[in-house]
């Protein structure tokens, strides 16, 4: 069951549980749109992802001097089902629709 907790304790921060449905609903997107659709400093969110994929939860793909990140593949029946929860419960919430319509119109400079 750690495994499960450790799922818990990496959603457990309002940024990462933004990030995850995010990249559910997009796909693999590149962290400098992932910081324009969270408003908040690429740093921070370049971060937050290391902390995912330390956790076995998203992966990514380097193209010149961008990474990109996608979720992992779901491991175990538990992760596939909170991937689910994660989309049905949270993707009409005002929060994820801001920032949804902000990745739209993200570009990377």
């Amino acid at each position: 069951m750690r495994k499960e907790a450790n799922l818990f304790k990496v959603l457990s921060d309002v940024t990462r549980l933004r990030l995850a449905l995010l990249l559910f609903v997009n796909g693999e997107t590149c962290v400098c749109k992932l910081a324009e659709a969270l408003n908040e400093p690429q740093c921070k969110i370049s971060r937050h992802l290391g902390i995912m994929r330390s956790a076995g939860l998203v992966r990514t793909r380097r193209e010149g001097t961008w990474i990109h990140y996608n979720l992992a593949n779901p491991r175990s029946f538990f992760e596939r089902s909170m991937q689910e929860i994660l989309l049905k419960s949270l993707s009409d919430h005002p929060r994820s629709k801001k920032d949804l319509n902000r990745l739209l119109h993200a570009s990377c400079s």
